[in-house]
């Protein structure tokens, strides 16, 4: 049973899928990178996550918070790099942890994955829930209150996010395709409404209301960056693009470190501007909180259309989340771990029983439960995959020394190293009923490879081919 659960995919039958997709064409660099990691980044972390974190764990201290998960994902970036370059294949972590750790690792990274995108696209489409009711309240159009609530706060179901969350599986089966121009025009719209936002604010600042600056003290801080690092989650869509970078060894760390230091800059520079206009603790369960900022100094038209810009970035966010989780479940089928059906397309060329089993988890977790609940689920599930990513590449490093690698980490095992802590630190910061859920998760996920993944796994039959 041992050998079976750490078998690992032969190096060489994933370097033979890498030749096989040598055919795409090397069209991004650094700006087109970096373009792609803002646009995944700068989504419901900033319209969302920011006013919920600063009312309840960290107040103005917020932008400390950011930074250091900030950095946690800086270390977690740079292995995703090598990686990326060195093993440029569907699966992304969980390709990678079951070519450098094994079989068990390979699945349980997948499962965390799983959680992460899953619970991020319900996160999201909470977010466009309260900033859609936002733009009909102002336009005098009220929505009976137990329908725009999660069941867990008292409601019936949060009918919009599950509304929009069925549009996009349903466009998701149609086999809608976005193109890098249309993620640049979106990323610029985000952008100017973020430049906006804060142009409008600036002047309704008043320095009192950053007293105090730790109400939580630097516990709060920790446990804020605990939960903003969901902000950051996404930049693995940039070590995924590896095969289609010009000059990946310069391209990939300037397109990942600079999606980084702008989604910094800028989640900082919003944070200061929330905690401004307004005491922190007026955001505490508010989904919507630049939208609320505007409201809260009077310049309502800019709410609308602060609402509307986030509304279009979100809506995005839902429709690659869904996608990208589709296509994980895609890959694990087709190594045998899920039933081979999750790994069938249609004749526009997805995979439609991936796409609507997401959508199903998707639209009862986003039906059911509270933005903050469904942010610390994604956060956990995350830093454990970015955590073993860090040990990948400290193990291929030792055991494939020779691997081709368009890009290295530098000061190995030092970055790696730094990295598995901090995100050790972020994940303890995390609240025990997180844990619980979180081991339950891991528990079906387990029960689920054991009973049928163990069995059905096709790395035997690479070993044997060997």
């Amino acid at each position: 049973m041992k050998e079976k659960l750490m078998r690992k995919l032969p190096l060489d039958h994933i370097m033979g899928s890498c030749e096989k997709n040598s055919g795409l064409k090397r069209s991004l660099g650094a700006f087109e990178l970096t373009m792609l990691g803002v646009g995944v980044i700068i989504g419901s972390g900033l319209f969302v996550i920011t006013g919920v974190a600063a009312a309840d764990r960290a107040g103005p201290g917020l932008i400390l918070s950011f930074i250091l998960a900030g950095l946690a994902c800086a270390c977690a970036a740079l292995c995703y790099a090598e990686l990326a370059s060195a093993i440029p294949v569907s699966g992304s972590s969980y390709t990678f942890a079951y070519v450098g750790l094994g079989e068990i690792f390979g699945w349980f990274i997948g499962w965390c994955i799983t959680l992460e995108y899953v619970v991020a696209m319900s996160a999201i489409a909470v977010g466009w829930s309260a900033y859609a009711v936002n733009i009909l309240e102002l336009m005098e159009i009220h929505l009976p209150e137990k329908l725009i609530t999660d069941f867990s706060s008292g409601g019936i179901m949060n009918l919009p996010a599950i509304i929009i969350i069925s549009i996009m599986a349903m466009l998701q089966l149609w086999g809608t395709k976005e193109s890098a121009r249309l993620n640049n025009i979106l990323v610029f719209v985000k952008l100017g409404v973020i430049l906006l936002f804060i142009i409008l604010v600036a002047k309704h600042v008043d320095p009192s209301n950053y007293t105090p600056f730790l109400p939580y003290g630097w516990s709060g801080v920790f446990s804020g960056a605990a939960i903003v690092f969901f902000a950051y989650l996404g930049f693995d869509a940039i070590a995924n693009s590896a095969e289609e970078v010009r000059d990946p060894q310069k391209n990939m760390p300037k397109g990942i470190i600079g999606s980084l230091v702008v989604a910094t800059t800028l989640y900082i520079i919003v944070t200061l501007m929330l905690t401004g206009v307004a005491k922190y603790s007026v955001y505490s369960g508010v989904a919507a909180p630049v939208a609320h900022a505007l409201n809260e100094v009077g310049i309502r038209w800019g709410s609308a259309l602060v609402s509307v810009g986030a509304i279009a970035g979100l809506t995005t966010g839902v429709l690659v989340l869904l996608g990208s989780e589709s296509r994980l479940i895609y890959s694990m089928s087709r190594d045998g771990l899920l039933p081979r059906s999750f790994s069938k397309v249609s004749r526009r060329g997805v995979p439609n029983q991936a796409v609507i089993c997401v959508w199903i988890i998707g639209v009862i977790l986003a039906g059911v439960l509270p933005i903050g609940t469904i942010a610390e689920l994604c956060n956990i599930g995350t830093l454990w995959a970015f955590f073993f990513v860090s040990v990948t590449v400290i193990v291929l490093r030792k055991m494939h020394p020779e691997m081709p690698r368009a890009f290295k980490v530098p000061a190995v095992p030092a970055i790696p190293l730094i990295s598995m802590a901090l995100c050790i630190f972020l994940v303890i910061q995390l609240d025990t009923m997180t844990w619980i859920a979180f081991v339950l998760w891991t528990i079906a996920g387990m029960a689920i490879y054991f009973a049928y993944g163990v069995k059905h796994s096709k790395a035997s039959e690479h070993i044997a081919k060997q």
